[in-house]
């Protein structure tokens, strides 16, 4: 596992904790802050964006991924989420990590600050692949 400072953990942590505050969750009042490192360092956030039609939500895993691609970034070296209990992403989120930034360590936080950290693999052991059998 790629080995991270703590201080990079902590601007994650963070950033995840004040982008949460964002959340816009009036359905399951559960709200989820993420921020993802990009290979130069920068930190884009995201935030959970509920609708009433519950498909058309937005997990903010996926948010801070499609935040830092639609700003061209393409390559990451970690992504932090954060909820009140430490919730791990949900399938979809990470199928999406896996496909897009690979086996980065994923920062799972509390709102307290602690956390743990594991990978995407461990996660999704087996994920879906683009490679068609022959």
């Amino acid at each position: 596992m790629q080995k991270l400072s703590e201080e990079i953990i902590k601007k994650l942590i963070n950033a995840a904790l004040e982008v949460r505050k964002h959340s816009y969750n009036p359905y399951s009042k559960f709200g989820v802050g993420a921020a993802i490192l990009t290979d130069n360092d920068t930190i884009i956030s995201g935030t959970n964006i509920e609708n009433v039609s519950f498909g058309l939500t937005i997990c903010a895993e996926r948010c801070a991924i499609f935040n830092a691609i639609s700003q061209g970034y393409k390559h990451f070296k970690a992504l932090a989420v954060i909820t009140e209990d430490g919730s791990t992403p949900c399938g979809a989120c990470r199928q999406v990590i896996k496909e897009l930034c690979g086996n980065i360590p994923i920062i799972i936080a509390k709102t307290d600050k602690s956390y743990r950290i594991v990978e995407i693999n461990e996660l999704l052991p087996q994920a879906f692949n683009t490679h068609v059998a022959q």
